[in-house]
């Protein structure tokens, strides 16, 4: 029991301890590289064909997985920055169901999309302590390009579809752990609100579906900084 009582104060002693080596200072740019899990809380609107809702009919998305992220965080004042995220692009499959009578349903096509977010981001501790938890708040815009339909679709006639760009809020919480006088671990998590309109059409019917697209992610990140 003593030893770790004596463990946990070890611990705290090196969170809080002070240093200069160790401070966020105004001027400072942090460089934050590693791995971002990104994980979909999406819903959609009833798929639509020529204009008319399908009864019972939705659209999902599958989520992304795992990408190499970079962030940037300019120090305009001692306790705040402004980040810049961005980082590898993610691909994802469209899904339908409900729609049977009008195009097949399970996989209807195939979406990348890259999101890039701009916060403002506020650190709660004196600045010459190791640890530096944050809040952030800005905005996302999301892109979504190369959109294909499947060949099980394509085979009906749909050849053409597009997802519309998406802008929102973004929300972070992450927290710096400083190594050294420049290098640091960090993890982080974002909230941020995304969605799309997707549109397609069949080349030789011209008929066309509609369909809004909320997906909302949750994005998890780990990774090591560099304070310049």
């Amino acid at each position: 029991m003593r030893t770790q009582k004596l463990a946990a104060i070890l611990v705290a002693t090196a969170i809080a301890l002070p240093g200069a080596a160790f401070a966020h200072e105004r001027g400072s740019l942090i460089v934050r590289g590693g791995v971002m899990y990104y994980d979909l809380d999406s819903d959609s609107s009833k798929v639509k064909h020529n204009g008319a809702s399908i009864p019972n009919s939705k659209a999902t998305i599958d989520s992304g997985g795992q990408v190499f992220n970079l962030s940037a965080t300019w120090m305009v004042l001692p306790h705040v920055g402004l980040e810049l995220l961005a980082g590898g692009g993610y691909r994802h499959t469209l899904k339908t169901q409900g729609t049977g009578a009008y195009l097949r349903t399970g996989k209807l096509a195939e979406v990348s999309q890259q999101p890039l977010t701009a916060s403002v981001q506020l650190f709660f501790l004196p600045t010459s302590y190791r640890f530096q938890p944050y809040v952030g708040l800005g905005v996302n815009y999301t892109s979504f390009y190369d959109e294909r339909f499947t060949r099980r679709q394509r085979d009906l006639g749909y050849r053409r579809i597009e997802a519309d760009d998406s802008v929102g809020w973004a929300a972070e919480v992450g927290a710096d752990f400083a190594i050294t006088k420049h290098w640091m671990v960090n993890a982080a998590v974002w909230r941020v609100d995304a969605g799309t309109e997707v549109t397609g059409k069949n080349r030789r019917t011209g008929e066309k579906i509609k369909f809004k697209l909320d997906v909302d992610p949750w994005m998890y990140f780990v990774g090591v900084g560099y304070k310049f």
